[in-house]
């Protein structure tokens, strides 16, 4: 089940985009192929959809949306493209296509990757927002920020590499996935709500921790996908994860455990929308969209 708001919060997002690269870069301007390259290569949005989907349910604007949308798209495409390279995963295939430093070479994908992330903050701060406070502009830095460094997806990467060919406990794997994926998910919810005019902080907490089981709900899928999946249709090397010996959870839990993990999760994402006000179908939606995905 796709929520019925998904491909338009998607469509918006890539139109976004193209407007944001068209505006020419002329500092990097060597760079701005291998930029909209990685950046325009599809996907499914699902970090800018939070912040939009969010949003509304709290009452923020969509064009005020808009730029923590495109944020964090950016700088999730920073860390695909980094986490591609020969020194981290090694990937040969991103959404079907080359990835990016074989559709270029190592060095340009290296600084097409720095440029999007720096160009996520300065998207995120130089926007002209019409109902977000300079206070809460800040909180979206820091959080950005957070989320993205070694206190965020940059230690799950690190943990990540670290437990390739080793033994991993299951609270290990799961610490590194909340950090890993983890936590740009809850970024972008956090994005949305300070982006809104709602300030309680019940909505945030309730919002957080939906956001969390729904990062993990997303990887153990990953991973299913990773046995079950076929190349095509997942955009990416199937068994890519087993072949270099990475800590999955069909790998600790079997096969069938993890699907009993990923759906033990998505239960408790519906839990944590039930605090929620407003209609939150289309979160519900979403949620079931994750858990059932075969991409």
């Amino acid at each position: 089940m796709t929520p019925a708001s998904l491909p338009l919060f998607q469509q918006r997002l890539e139109q976004q985009l193209k407007y944001l690269m068209q505006q020419g870069l002329p500092d990097t301007a060597v760079l701005e192929p291998a930029m909209s390259y990685s950046l325009l290569l599809g996907g499914k949005r699902i970090r800018p959809y939070l912040v939009y989907v969010t949003g509304q349910l709290l009452g923020a604007r969509l064009e005020d949306l808009d730029a923590p949308a495109m944020a964090i798209e950016a700088l999730h495409t920073y860390s695909l493209i980094h986490d591609d390279l020969p020194a981290m995963d090694d990937d040969d295939l991103r959404r079907g296509k080359a990835t990016c430093h074989k559709a270029f070479d190592e060095a340009t994908a290296i600084l097409a990757g720095d440029a999007l992330q720096a160009l996520a903050f300065e998207v995120l701060s130089s926007h002209p927002y019409q109902h977000v406070s300079s206070t809460s502009q800040i909180k979206m830095v820091q959080a950005l920020a957070k989320a993205a460094g070694a206190a965020g997806m940059c230690a799950g990467q690190a943990i990540d590499l670290a437990q390739t060919n080793q033994p991993i406990e299951l609270d290990k794997l799961e610490q590194m996935h909340r950090l890993k994926t983890g936590a740009l998910i809850e970024c972008s919810v956090k994005l949305a709500y300070y982006c809104s005019p709602c300030q309680d902080q019940a909505v945030l907490h309730a919002l957080l921790t939906f956001a969390s089981a729904l990062g993990l709900a997303f990887q153990v899928q990953d991973d299913i996908l990773d046995i079950e999946g076929d190349t095509k249709t997942l955009g990416k090397p199937q068994g890519s994860d087993l072949k270099a010996n990475k800590s999955t959870y069909p790998a600790l839990l079997g096969l069938d455990g993890a699907k009993q993990k990923a759906w033990q999760l998505y239960q408790a994402a519906l839990t944590a929308l039930d605090k929620l006000p407003g209609d939150t179908s289309e979160l519900r939606a979403f949620a079931h969209y994750i858990i059932a995905r075969t991409f």
